[in-house]
This record gives structure tokens, sequence and C-alpha cells, in this order.
């Protein structure tokens, strides 16, 4: 997500990519980069974003109310119980992109959470372990120096696909990073910048 300045009607300055489209400017303001911990709020954030690969957030944001439909509001001791039936049910959902290798990374990454409580752990511990549990906060002025991936994701991607984990490259884990605050990535001139 780009990171440069733009003035809107309201006269605050944001991120470039925050403007514009309703659902953007509210997820702008109001949810990325602010601190996110529970599991049920870091899988949902997890899917969605493992559901935006090769595709635009605008996309997801669209669906997102349809992800919460389709996959019980994010309940993950359900996801994790999902099996061919509710495959084929999530597949024939307009409601969210039904790509076949999402849906099951869906259900197996539920699974991997549930496993991670077994062994006395969360899935809130492990993702902010790589932050070493409190927000790094990034001086970016341009998209240009905001990257892709960081040797946190990097190392974020690694754990979890150990652990049997789906779509968690590292771009999309510093894309989670990002969306849950681990990270603050808004410009240094943006509004939220000192408020996240």
């Amino acid at each position: 997500m780009a990171t440069t300045k733009e003035t809107t009607s309201d006269q605050r300055t944001r991120c470039d990519w925050g403007s514009g489209h309703a659902l953007m400017m509210a997820y702008h303001d109001e949810q990325w980069g602010v601190p996110l911990h529970g599991e049920r709020e870091l899988f949902e954030m997890l899917t969605l974003e493992g559901a935006q690969a090769g595709l635009s957030w605008s996309t997801i944001l669209k669906r997102r109310e349809g992800y919460l439909a389709a996959f019980e509001g994010f309940d993950v001791d359900r996801i994790a119980q999902y099996g061919d039936e509710e495959t084929a049910r999530l597949l024939g959902d307009a409601g969210i992109i039904r790509n076949k290798a999402k849906v099951a990374a869906t259900i197996k990454n539920a699974q991997a959470v549930l496993t991670l409580r077994e062994e006395g752990s969360s899935l809130d511990e492990l993702l902010w372990s790589f932050v070493d549990g409190a927000p790094k906060r990034n001086t970016f002025h341009s998209m240009a120096q905001v990257p892709a991936e960081t040797d946190e994701s990097k190392a974020m991607s690694k754990a979890l696909k150990k652990r049997g984990f789906g779509f968690v490259g590292p771009t999309i884990c510093y894309a989670l990073m990002q969306s849950t605050g681990m990270v603050n990535d808004h410009a240094v001139d943006c509004f939220r910048y000192d408020e996240v």
C-alpha cells in the first residue's frame, strides 16, 4: 500500500491510498496500523491478507462482510472442522474470492491456530513475537520507501509455514504486520501517523 500524502476535502493529510473510495478511507482512518490483538481479530486479518494475494485491497474490503458471513464470524474452532461440504459451499459463495487454494489455506490456518492453542501458545503471541510485542514505528515519507517485505516478515513467514499455515509469504506477512499495527507505516505527514 502506498504511503504518500494527499489532502482530502476534510483538509486532513492522508496516505494516498487512503483517499478517494469511502471504504478505503474508512479503513485507513479507523483501522490500518492500529495495534490489533485477539485470536479472532488476527485470524480475520490473516485470512483477508491471504485472500488479497494477486488482487487489490479494495477488492477484499468490498467482500469483507461476505467473508465474515461465509466464515461464520471467523470462528476458528468451527472453520478448523470444515470438510468437503463446507469447502464446496465456500467455493460457490460469490461474497468471497472463490479460489480453491485460498479457501483451503483458511481452513488449514484455523487448524494450525488450534495446534498453537494445544501447545499453550496463541496466534496473538506468535505474530507479535516478531516485533517483540510492541509496534515498530517507521518514518517513511513516500511509497517508494515502504518495503514489500522485511527481515521480520520473512521470519514470520518461515515460522508460520513451519507450523502448517498457508498463504503466508513474506509480502503477505508484511501486509499483515501493517494492517494489524505491528508496524506503523503511515506516512509521517499523514494525520494517522501520530494517532496510532
